[in-house]
């Protein structure tokens, strides 16, 4: 292998790697707005499509929060609870509180 297998023209890579990204728009002034509102029809349409599954999942989440409804109620701490127990809040009081 020599040591030109690997050199390349700088300029000409460049141009070749530029050319390859660079957005080719039409020179007829009739194409270059027919492809300015085609993409913007297309930028239109994936932001509805985006707000439209939006709402769909909103509204899909709460009809099945609605049909699932809250679930049984809890009263009790169990179903065995002691009769003898009262449950109820607490408070420490200080021993400077209590009268003497």
């Amino acid at each position: 292998m020599t040591s030109q297998s690997f050199r390349f023209n700088q300029q000409f890579f460049q141009s070749r790697m530029r050319a390859a990204f660079e957005p080719h728009t039409p020179r007829n002034g009739l194409l270059r707005f027919l492809m300015r509102v085609l993409g913007l029809g297309v930028l239109v349409a994936l932001v509805v499509l985006g707000a439209v599954v939006g709402v769909t999942l909103l509204a899909i989440g709460t009809v099945f929060r609605l049909l699932r409804g809250r679930g049984p109620t809890v009263i009790n701490a169990g179903p065995r609870a002691d009769p003898n127990v009262m449950e109820g809040e607490f408070r420490v009081v200080g021993k400077t509180s209590l009268p003497r």
